[in-house]
């Protein structure tokens, strides 16, 4: 089962939706603002992804610039600003037979949906 972890109110993320829509695949929807993802699923992703944790922050969103931008953090830390301020986590990620991909550009999906 595909999943995608949604804000609706982002471009980038309705574009990934509707491209899911589009190819008529079934795909789980998780409105990760109003759910937000536990530790441990968070920290599944990240390893999806294979990134590291301060990889998947928002660094263009207002809260980081005034709270996190010159902060030092460990991976677990960033995790924990991560859950306590889901606006930071980056988005749309979509994953699919165990393996992520972050929607900027959509390119990534596409590559990931092959």
């Amino acid at each position: 089962m595909i999943k995608i972890y949604h804000n609706n109110s982002c471009s980038k993320s309705r574009a990934a939706f509707e491209l899911l829509k589009d190819k008529n695949l079934e795909f789980e929807i998780h409105e990760y603002l109003k759910n937000v993802p536990s530790k441990e699923e968070l920290k599944e992703i990240i390893v999806l992804l294979k990134i590291k944790p301060f990889d998947l922050m928002r660094k263009n969103e207002s809260l980081f610039k005034e709270k996190y931008n010159q902060m030092i953090l460990t991976d677990e830390e960033w995790i924990d600003v991560m859950l306590e301020n889901p606006i930071l986590i980056e988005r749309p990620i979509v994953i699919k037979d165990g393996q992520a991909a972050i929607g900027r550009p959509i390119e990534n999906i596409i590559n990931l949906l092959k």
